[in-house]
């Protein structure tokens, strides 16, 4: 009787500056959504306002802006109502800094998985930052009532709302990379993380806008993809932005190579996370 050949898988590192093998990820689709279900889950499991706080934090924090930035400070707000014009750029900001945090600290808490089971371990920082999505949802919805409130209607340019939060993902994406593989190796990354959300937060026109940069640097201001994301955000919302053109080109520039340095990283330090996870 013939026998039967078993198939044999051989896993083997990947070598060259483009190989990333980014169509694995796809194979291990179905475990992406399941690891970002999980993080939903366990975010809001024995809370007592659950998703409220989806809405709560944004709507603090504007809270605190109106009044030390727009009432007391008088900062302008490119004439939008200065609640409306804070709020419009803290979605895409908390979007951002919850997921550059949980992405940031995923492959260290999913250490178990990691160290038991093969799976390309992009697929843990991904579900972190996709995850983040839900809040976002909650509280885009209480933005619309705002504007609403406010008497403030959309424009046309909202279709290209879904690039700005793309590139808001992106870019915590890419900062996570970074981040998650270096907080295997060294554990005191995560100590460095609530500072540079902090910092992150004073260096993106969030609290004021883009237009008090001098003309001459505010290209260079883009380098921060977040000032691009945020002003285009308010672009494509409230319809009055500075954030388009130039600094909006360097935003993105500076996303994919962020991005593609990430990922580079990320592939290069794969191999040793189940040994010194």
């Amino acid at each position: 009787m013939a026998t039967q050949t078993m198939p044999v898988l051989v896993l083997q590192p990947s070598s060259g500056w483009f190989r990333l093998n980014l169509g694995e990820v796809w194979d291990y689709r179905e475990l992406l959504y399941f690891l970002m279900w999980r993080d939903i889950k366990v975010r809001y499991k024995q809370t007592a306002l659950g998703a409220v706080w989806a809405v709560l934090q944004p709507t603090l924090t504007m809270l605190v802006f109106s009044i030390f930035f727009g009432r007391l400070a008088k900062v302008p707000s490119d004439g939008i109502p200065y609640p409306i014009f804070a709020f419009a750029a803290l979605l895409p900001w908390q979007l951002f800094a919850f997921a550059l945090t949980e992405s940031s600290n995923s492959l260290v808490a999913s250490q178990n998985l990691i160290t038991k089971v093969y799976f390309p371990r992009l697929v843990v920082p991904m579900a972190a930052t996709f995850a983040a999505l839900v809040d976002f949802a909650v509280a885009f919805v209480v933005l619309l009532i705002l504007m609403l409130f406010y008497g403030i209607h959309p424009t046309a340019a909202i279709v290209f709302l879904p690039f700005f939060l793309l590139l808001a993902l992106a870019t915590a994406l890419s900062a996570g990379l970074w981040l998650s593989a270096l907080n295997v190796k060294y554990r005191d990354v995560r100590y460095t993380i609530p500072f540079l959300t902090q910092f992150w937060l004073f260096a993106t026109p969030v609290a004021y806008p883009s237009s008090l940069i001098p003309k001459p640097w505010r290209a260079l201001f883009g380098l921060n993809p977040m000032a691009g994301v945020v002003e285009g955000f308010r672009w494509a919302l409230l319809g009055k932005s500075n954030g388009t053109g130039p600094l909006l080109l360097v935003s993105i520039a500076a996303v994919l190579v962020l991005l593609i340095t990430g990922l580079r990283y990320f592939r290069k330090m794969e191999a040793s996370f189940a040994d010194i996870v």
